[in-house]
């Protein structure tokens, strides 16, 4: 008997487990498509429509107005920044009398690490010496009509020297303010070229920058740049020190080029800058000397940042591809509100999954 329950139980077993199975491979042949049932719940399709505000607004505003998702962008610009300073001052040295300053004794070393120049123009002029002579007609500051308009000491804006309060005739045509400077002054005629577009021929003679009337002009004075680092003038220039400029670039290439400027900002990297140089010469004795230097200045370390964009329609295709997977979202997020968390979810759910079975034919049904 008990070895006749024991038959009828793996004749059970085994039958279930055949019927599960069977079950099994029939499902993974079966197919499941949408079912749309159209719902009169407020509630959700209220949630509907302002989610899909909300993946126009965000694709529309976000995307493509702010982030300007329609364009390809660079966001590592390859770039050169070319520097000059020019100025003149005038300094009392003990025991040697006035010092005439200009750009070839204060700027040390004349080109910077890591960079190097190579000449394609020049200009010479020629048979310089330390004297009194005109200011060229091509520095507005130097332009005179008397000598009122020449104050003694002031230095020449742009220029080559200081006033000595004279107005003197350069030639036949024009008057300048005579200076205490290398004479003759500098013969600068070469035409400049790849600037900031502008209808104004002397813009880069008179403008100066300024965060906020000329906030675009290269033109800058030593004092402003340190002053806007959050130090003085004076305190620095004591003992030296070392001054962050960086250049932010970010031009949208779908507008003209003229609207492509430059930001500018800069910041106190240290204080205390100063190196040592000499300088060798023979006396008539045929003695060898040098005179020792340790100089004390303002490093300027210039760091330049930003991005270009211009519209392709690869980034475009992008943002709407990633804009209608959110709108699929959205479906998927309101199903799940209806079906589950709506007070009705057990009737929408039978609404929504209905099993379809075919039709038997007629010979089944004759059986």
């Amino acid at each position: 008997m008990g070895a006749a329950m024991g038959a009828a139980m793996r004749e059970a077993l085994g039958a279930a487990m055949g019927t599960a199975v069977g079950a099994a491979c029939r499902g993974l042949l079966d197919y499941k498509t949408a079912k749309f049932a159209l719902t009169r719940n407020r509630r959700v399709g209220l949630l509907h429509r302002l989610l899909q505000l909300g993946v126009l607004g965000y694709l529309l505003g976000w995307v493509f107005l702010v982030k300007k998702g329609y364009q390809e962008t660079d966001s590592a610009p390859r770039v050169s920044v070319i520097t000059k300073l020019k100025g003149i001052s005038v300094t009392e040295v003990k025991d040697a009398g006035n010092r005439l300053w200009d750009v070839a004794d204060y700027v040390k070393p004349p080109q910077g690490e890591n960079t190097f120049f190579l000449v394609t123009n020049l200009i010479i002029t020629t048979k310089q010496a330390q004297g009194t002579c005109p200011e060229s007609p091509s520095v507005l500051d130097g332009i005179c009509r008397e000598d009122a308009d020449c104050p003694v000491g002031n230095p020449v804006v742009r220029g080559n020297g200081i006033k000595t309060g004279k107005c003197v005739m350069f030639n036949t045509t024009h008057s300048t303010c005579e200076i205490y400077s290398w004479c003759p002054v500098e013969n600068d005629t070469l035409p400049r070229d790849n600037t900031l577009q502008t209808n104004d021929p002397t813009y880069f003679k008179s403008c100066t920058y300024d965060p906020f009337f000329s906030p675009f002009c290269p033109v800058f004075r030593i004092r402003d740049m340190v002053e806007a680092a959050g130090e003085t003038f004076g305190n620095l220039a004591l003992l030296g020190g070392s001054i962050g400029v960086y250049i932010k670039w970010d031009c949208d290439l779908d507008h003209p080029a003229a609207l492509c400027q430059p930001q500018y900002s800069f910041s106190l990297q240290d204080r205390n800058y100063n190196f040592r140089t000499a300088s060798y010469y023979w006396d008539p004795q045929k003695r060898h000397y040098r005179s020792l230097l340790k100089l004390y200045g303002i490093r300027f370390d210039i760091s330049v940042h930003g991005q270009a964009g211009k519209f392709s329609i690869i980034p475009v295709a992008v943002s709407l591809g990633a804009s209608i997977a959110l709108l699929g979202a959205v479906t998927v997020v309101c199903d799940l509100v209806l079906l589950y968390l709506d007070s009705k979810a057990d009737f929408y759910r039978k609404e929504k999954f209905e099993e379809a079975k075919p039709p038997k034919d007629k010979a089944e049904a004759s059986v």
